[in-house]
């Protein structure tokens, strides 16, 4: 979505941006703006929860202060605000949001993922990046994980999608965007080994299902699920390329070709 320009009480016009993909950023007018780190946060709140009242701001970034303390300190963040980017945040007497002038890539992100995952356009290029990595703050967990699983979901589902169109190197790149954002998520090493199956590299699919098992194995001491092992049992019996929704074809080819290579559980 492309914000409508604002205007600031000099008259001036700006368009602003806000990062949260990675590590805070603010731009306005293309150009980067720095701020304290209590007004980064507010304005992080702002573009992640929309409008607030002062007091909910307040308590919900300084938890541990006082209400009064809190209020003096959110009063602070806002001047700041004022002060290096005039007119990002709208502060009246009881709330405060963000302009309508600012976009924020998080709320760019959502939309894109919801698109792809619904089997509409869209590009996840440059939607990699944790929320706000490095920041510990309470009130981030939830809608990092959310923002997380949107992110996920999105990559399974666009590499899918090009895999069916044949599209096999770009089906790839998408999935392993999928592995490296989250290695212990095994629907994203079965999305992986289904394009190698559908491109008929039987030997990279059996090697990306041993990466598979060994991450298991290593992190969390367990083997690949069932599904995972019935989508290469067709490819090692040569009955065929495997399929996620299989139910009648037997593991145990895969279960021996993993043992072959290294003792690790299986299931």
């Amino acid at each position: 979505m492309v914000p409508h320009a604002s205007a600031t009480s000099t008259g001036r016009s700006w368009i602003g941006e806000v990062r949260l993909l990675g590590s805070f950023r603010l731009i306005v007018d293309g150009a980067d703006v720095a701020l304290p780190t209590g007004s980064q946060r507010l304005v992080a709140l702002l573009a992640l929860h929309g409008r607030q009242t002062r007091s909910r701001a307040a308590g919900t970034l300084w938890p541990d202060a006082t209400e009064v303390r809190a209020l003096g300190c959110l009063r602070t963040a806002i001047w700041r605000c004022h002060h290096g980017a005039p007119g990002v945040v709208q502060a009246g007497s009881t709330s405060l949001h963000l302009s309508a002038a600012v976009s924020v890539d998080c709320v760019e992100l959502a939309s894109t993922a919801r698109a792809v995952i619904d089997g509409g356009s869209g590009d996840p290029a440059g939607c990699d990046g944790e929320l706000l990595s490095g920041w510990d703050d309470d009130w981030l967990a939830d809608e990092r994980e959310r923002l997380n699983q949107l992110q996920l979901h999105m990559l399974e589902a666009q590499a899918q999608r090009l895999a069916a169109d044949g599209r096999f190197g770009l089906a790839l790149d998408a999935a392993m965007r999928a592995v490296r954002a989250d290695p212990l998520r095994e629907s994203a090493h079965r999305t992986v080994i289904s394009i190698h199956l559908a491109e008929g590299n039987v030997a990279q699919a059996r090697r990306a299902l041993r990466r598979c098992a060994d991450l298991l194995h290593s992190e969390l001491g367990v083997g690949p699920s069932a599904q995972t092992m019935r989508l290469m049992a067709g490819a090692l019996t040569g009955s065929g390329m495997g399929a996620t929704t299989g139910t009648g074809r037997s593991t145990a080819p895969v279960k021996d070709a993993l043992r072959g290579d290294a003792a690790v559980t299986v299931g």
